[in-house]
């Protein structure tokens, strides 16, 4: 059907329906004498009159009537389609996968989540914890999260955390038969629970400065992990002392299950950063997400 015939209908229609052509050309937003022009060649071309005038109301045929019956409720809905298609076009939609570490992941990106996505119940997250240096190009990740000094260059680096501390804490039974180490050289001489890193299956050196001298230890012990909630769980049953974020922790050591050592050794890390491609097309629902995420203190 030619475009000007779906136009025409709608006039006809318009007028059909407002039994006048002055509220019919207001509700379109054309003059009285286009709107009549346009109906009045729509008969034309349809060789039956439509509309029946007066000088006092306007009202259909038969042939009108049949028109408005059969084609009105089909415009309709073509007219709520087209309406749904732009809500949809402006409702933020569609599947983000992220890959974290476990601590950023449980601290910063699931009470972030959980709050966000009740809000945009047609965004979808994926989030796959993996302490691994993940090339999110590569294995098709919209994003991913690290610390500062761990994002590449080429990446846009949105903070979303604020700087934060590794610290050593051990529980008061090892301490009972253990003296507390007074500098990082002092914990080759103790048993620590170590860490496994993911990248490249590398033991972990911790990682310790003071007035800008910088020093990493290699510790031993029993127990080897790559989980930060299981590393807590082993210090805290005394096997050894333990390497964890400090806000990890802050319950225990107010609460005296686990005492804090080498504080003033414990330097803050830069934050946690969300990280994704420069070259990455920004969709409405990732941008929503960024500015949920982006940390603002």
């Amino acid at each position: 059907m030619p475009r000007h015939d779906i136009n025409d209908l709608i006039a006809f229609l318009a007028v059909a329906r407002e039994r006048s052509f002055t509220r019919a050309a207001a509700r379109l937003g054309v003059s009285q004498s286009a709107l009549s022009h346009t109906v009045r060649a729509l008969e034309e071309r349809l060789g039956v009159r439509l509309l029946t005038r007066t000088t006092r109301s306007v009202a259909p045929t038969e042939a009108g009537q049949r028109l408005l019956q059969g084609v009105g409720p089909r415009l309709e809905e073509i007219e709520a389609e087209l309406v749904a298609l732009g809500e949809l076009r402006d409702k933020p939609a569609g599947s983000i996968r992220i890959t974290s570490g476990e601590h950023a992941a449980e601290t910063i990106l699931w009470p972030a989540l959980a709050d966000f996505l009740p809000r945009y119940p047609d965004i979808k997250v994926e989030l796959t914890v993996d302490e691994a240096l993940t090339d999110i190009v590569a294995e098709r990740y919209d994003a991913g999260v690290r610390l500062g000094e761990q994002v590449a260059k080429d990446m846009i680096a949105v903070r979303i955390a604020p700087d934060f501390r590794m610290i050593v804490v051990g529980a008061p039974s090892y301490f009972r038969r253990r003296e507390r180490p007074k500098q990082p050289q002092d914990l080759t001489q103790h048993a620590c629970i170590n860490i496994r890193m993911r990248t490249h299956g590398n033991i972990y050196a911790w990682e310790f400065e003071k007035r800008g001298r910088a020093i990493k230890v290699r510790v031993d012990g029993q127990v080897v992990f790559n989980s930060g909630a299981l590393r807590i769980k082993a210090v805290m049953a005394g096997f050894g002392l333990g390497y964890v974020p400090e806000d990890r922790v802050r319950p225990q050591l107010a609460k005296g299950q686990l005492i804090q050592v080498l504080d003033d050794w414990c330097a803050p890390f830069p934050g946690y950063h969300l990280y994704y491609p420069s070259r990455r097309q920004s969709s409405p629902a990732f941008a929503l997400l960024v500015q949920a995420l982006r940390y603002r203190g």
